[in-house]
């Protein structure tokens, strides 16, 4: 009964060891299993890491590229909605774009570069060329307001000055100046009017060639004595007058006589006899001019 307990007691010892023993493998197997598995993703692990970096690598030569191209940096937020496909086929469409345009000109960056400093200097040129029409416009606004004051006060002291020698000249009458047409008295026409004594008219055209022509004269004197001068050389102004005129325009020649030496150029007898000294050119022989003077006494 001992022999058999024991021999009980080994079975169960035994089937229990196999048991363990089974067990012990099945937990192997597991860690073999367990381990190939962890193998195989350090594996993945270190083929995801080399594709990072790969990826790093790509990415950064795409930034250096795009740096060095077109002088920009990606965006740190990036967010591409489009898809692969449709972005490969726009980048085939610009590339079939940019072959179309053909090779890059390397002399443009050079030709953009003096273009620009000569816009530049054009630009500065013509900033130069508006200050000065500005500063020329402003010297001819002041120019112009202070010739209209000289002229003004010109025009006026004519105007009276001839209202007075008309009447001199034609020992009555009426004669004046006054401005027509442009209100700008720089740029208005200056006109005449001119009635002698016992005419109802004040044109110029219905005078007689004598009036004109002692008008003219009235007018000339007019001017001659707003800024007069020592002397005073008149070139034959006495050949359309009659000799009623003629004594009328000796007559205002001596009332000046005091204040400047008149020299008249003449061919009228009336004329050379309110002189006071008489020149003439004589050719007593054939191409010889000989010169004569003649004082008249007072």
């Amino acid at each position: 009964a001992v022999i058999i307990k024991k021999r009980s007691l080994l079975d169960l010892k035994k089937e229990t060891f196999q048991d363990s023993f089974a067990e012990i493998e099945i937990i192997q197997t597991r860690i073999r299993e367990e381990q190939h598995s962890r193998e195989n993703l350090l594996e993945d692990l270190k083929s995801a890491e080399l594709e990072v970096t790969d990826f790093d690598q790509r990415i950064k030569l795409v930034a250096e590229l795009i740096k060095d191209r077109y002088d920009a940096k990606i965006p740190k937020n990036l967010n591409v909605e489009e898809s692969l496909f449709t972005l490969e086929e726009r980048i085939e469409k610009i590339n079939r774009g940019i072959e179309n345009i053909g090779p890059i000109n390397m002399a443009v960056k050079d030709e953009h570069d003096a273009e620009k400093e000569r816009l530049e200097l054009l630009a500065e040129q013509k900033a130069d060329l508006i200050d000065s029409e500005t500063n020329l416009r402003e010297t001819i606004q002041k120019i112009d307001r202070e010739a209209r004051k000289l002229f003004i006060e010109t025009f006026d002291q004519i105007k009276a000055n001839f209202e007075k020698l008309f009447s001199m000249f034609f020992e009555g009458g009426k004669g004046s100046l006054s401005l027509a047409g442009d209100p700008d008295p720089l740029e208005a026409d200056i006109a005449i009017q001119a009635q002698p004594p016992g005419k109802k008219n004040n044109s110029l055209r219905m005078l007689s060639a004598g009036e004109k022509s002692l008008t003219a004269i009235a007018l000339l004197f007019s001017i001659y004595q707003y800024k007069p001068s020592p002397y005073c050389i008149l070139d034959e102004v006495d050949a359309p007058l009659d000799d009623i005129n003629i004594r009328k325009f000796t007559k205002i020649l001596e009332a000046f006589a005091d204040e400047t030496q008149f020299i008249v150029v003449t061919h009228n007898k009336l004329t050379m006899e309110a002189a006071n000294y008489l020149y003439g050119v004589t050719m007593e022989q054939k191409g010889v001019s000989k010169l004569v003077s003649v004082k008249f006494d007072a």
